[in-house]
């Protein structure tokens, strides 16, 4: 199997997008800016999709849905909300096509089916969620309201780039409901640090966990924390967001509670999110020339077992060795396939499952089975070893782990190292084009020059962290007083 990936070295972007279509992860679609997701990538998705669920219950919230529309009056209820998406917005005008008189075969809309209000197709779910939350807080008793949703969202995006940015995403979005400002900060920092895990302890992606700035906020409100990682061309891509809303989305849709002494109060709120962007992420975080490389608590295959064989005598008794492994990794809930096909050859499948980042693979030949022995391949290293056949279970179950965590301590290792810290803008634009990564970096807290910054070199303030230290010093740009320094990078 011929994977002809362009190098990383040579154009890290058109990298990116080979792989993830030769590595059956996902393809452009015939809708413009939206993806299919191939059963492979969305196999991923689902990995990551049920351990956040997991995660998300155990800290006390419930699944809920809620509509694809909503009505542009209650769209536009929070303004800064209706502003920050007004420009990638998707609305539906009409109910109903009918036949074009002058064009046989083709369809029109119906201009008498006109929708009395226009719709926008959900590019997030405040509007029409805190509308209802209308209906279900009455009292103390109904709060905290901790719900999180499953769904697909629409931003009209002029460029896109698979799983990066399309114009229809997945995603989930929580949305909770608090009686002080106290615990809505709260959750609101619990959440970052749900993701922070899951990123860290699933992906095997190191995060920087942060503020964002008064310019880089979410519309609406008040606080945005975020974990920002680092791709291995040295831009940053920001894997999760936790908003605390204030009572911006409360007072909007008038959704108040009798407190304990029966005083009508707005309650606080908060919104939080993950995408499929997340499946960028993996990719450029892990994988190689050779194709993707996946850690084993994300790999929808942990193992794979090719047979090598020429005569169906040979392929019966590996089959039967092959089977006997299968039943112990599956007791020990380890992902295993066995590629038993007869109509590719032993190179072709190595080559494809290589593609595909599997981790583990396991290959037996009838000298295998004389010296009962199994060769066993890494996927992050690219190495191999012969390994004897007692032990061989538990072995694999040790290495996925190890697997796991080295690639963990790789994506740290590079993330450290491309952390910069500088004094002056010129500094500041010698990293930026030489070295790329994390700048940390004094700013004088205005978004003028932070706009500026911006406009000069396309680098953007991803976070200010969370574990900065007090510091005094001069803005790189500006040269007035600064109290701590920022990170800055060229982002996704």
């Amino acid at each position: 199997m011929s994977k002809d990936l362009t190098k990383r070295a040579y154009d890290y972007s058109k990298w990116y997008n080979e792989l993830v279509v030769k590595a059956d992860l996902a393809e452009n679609s015939g809708v413009r800016g939206c993806m299919v997701i191939k059963p492979y990538g969305y196999a991923i998705w689902e990995k990551m999709q049920a351990e956040l669920d997991r995660m998300f219950k155990e800290t006390g919230h419930s699944n809920a849905y809620f509509p694809l529309f909503v009505p542009k009056s209650m769209f536009e209820a929070e303004e800064k909300n209706a502003e920050g998406f007004a420009k990638e917005c998707a609305i539906v005008t009409h109910y109903r096509l009918k036949n074009d008189p002058d064009k046989p075969g083709k369809l029109m809309v119906d201009p008498n089916a006109k929708l009395e209000e226009e719709l926008i197709v959900r590019p997030t779910s405040e509007a029409i969620i805190w509308s209802t939350y209308k209906n279900w807080v009455q009292s103390y008793r109904d709060l905290p309201l901790l719900i999180n949703q499953w769904a697909n969202v629409v931003r009209w995006e002029m460029r896109t780039r698979l799983f990066l940015r399309t114009a229809e995403f997945l995603w989930q979005e929580g949305h909770t409901a608090h009686a002080t400002k106290t615990e809505a900060i709260e959750e609101s920092e619990k959440m970052m640090h749900v993701y922070a895990d899951f990123a860290e302890n699933f992906m095997a992606i190191p995060v920087i966990k942060g503020l964002k700035t008064e310019t880089e906020r979410f519309a609406g409100a008040e606080e945005t924390y975020c974990i920002e990682a680092l791709m291995q061309d040295g831009k940053a891509l920001q894997a999760g967001t936790s908003h605390f809303l204030g009572q911006n989305f409360a007072k909007a849709f008038d959704v108040k509670f009798a407190n304990q002494e029966g005083k009508q109060e707005h309650v606080w709120g908060t919104s939080w999110g993950v995408s499929t962007r997340l499946m960028g992420a993996l990719v450029m975080t892990h994988s190689d020339d050779n194709g993707l490389v996946l850690p084993p608590n994300l790999a929808p295959i942990q193992v794979v077992i090719v047979p090598i064989f020429k005569t169906d005598e040979e392929f019966d008794a590996i089959s039967i060795v092959a089977n006997d492994l299968i039943t112990q990794f599956k007791k020990l809930n380890i992902s295993v396939k066995f590629d038993n096909r007869t109509t590719q050859k032993p190179g072709f499948k190595f080559a494809e499952w290589e593609l595909k980042g599997v981790p583990l693979r396991i290959a037996i030949g009838p000298k295998d089975l004389e010296n009962g022995t199994f060769e066993i391949a890494r996927r992050d290293t690219l190495s191999k070893e012969v390994k004897v056949k007692e032990g061989i279970v538990i072995y694999i179950s040790e290495l996925l782990e190890q697997i796991q965590n080295d690639l963990f301590n790789r994506a740290l290792e590079f993330r450290n190292t491309h952390v910069t810290e500088v004094n002056t803008f010129q500094e500041f634009k010698d990293v930026l084009e030489n070295k790329t990564g994390f700048i940390s970096a004094h700013w004088d807290g205005t978004s003028e020059t932070e706009e500026k910054i911006k406009d000069l070199t396309k680098a953007t303030i991803r976070c200010i962290p969370l574990n900065r230290v007090a510091e005094e010093g001069k803005c790189i740009f500006s040269e007035a007083k600064s109290t701590g320094r920022v990170l800055f990078a060229k982002a996704y």
